[in-house]
């Protein structure tokens, strides 16, 4: 129905998350219809993105440098480590705004279903940084899925091994929530992670 151009720009638009053929159809047609000037921007902006953005060389969040602003953080208390899966874990943690230590990301988890072992996740990296004896504790802060738990307890085993106090962020109600609404499987963890008060 469209032209070859329009076709493509639609198909390359269905590579975002969560956005099916009506969704890239719409956003194509208001690009070229209602905002080249943004459409240009847009284009632009990822061309350079694509071509200047890589992984930080310590912690594998993507930055333009070699070295990201948290791991060239001086303030950043180096001897603790939040291991997460993607760099919105990280931006999601600095927005709380309590957390000053590093961090370390996966890219993703275990999942040898997927083909996903150990190698492709970067845990030879993370074995060498905590060899160095700078690291005290590491803070698992992967998801609460089958697999992430799976890559929680084999990155624990091996910090372990080094003599690496490890530790893993709560999960259970959220604050604000009411329990009515809060699922079984989360429920349950609340109550088998419970502590004195």
């Amino acid at each position: 129905m469209f032209s070859p151009l329009i076709d493509e720009l639609m198909s390359s638009l269905r590579c975002l998350p969560g956005v099916g053929p009506k969704s890239a159809q719409r956003m194509a047609l208001h690009l070229l219809e209602r905002d080249r000037e943004g459409a240009s921007r847009l284009a632009k902006a990822l061309a350079e993105s694509v071509e200047g953005v890589s992984e930080c060389s310590r912690c594998r969040t993507l930055t333009e440098e070699e070295f990201c602003t948290i791991c060239n953080n001086h303030r950043r208390l180096k001897s603790l480590l939040c291991v997460v899966e993607t760099p919105a874990d990280v931006l999601a943690i600095e927005q709380a705004g309590t957390y000053k230590g590093t961090y370390f990301v996966l890219h993703g988890h275990l999942s040898p279903i997927d083909g996903i072992g150990p190698s492709d996740l970067g845990l030879d990296q993370l074995q060498q940084l905590l060899s160095t004896g700078e690291i005290e504790e590491v803070i698992m802060a992967t998801n609460p899925t089958i697999e992430g738990e799976a890559t929680c307890h084999y990155i624990s085993e091996r910090a372990k091994k080094l003599q690496v106090t490890v530790s893993r962020i709560a999960h259970g109600v959220p604050l604000g929530g009411e329990l009515e609404y809060i699922d079984g499987g989360t429920l349950a963890h609340a109550f088998s992670s419970r502590q004195k008060i």
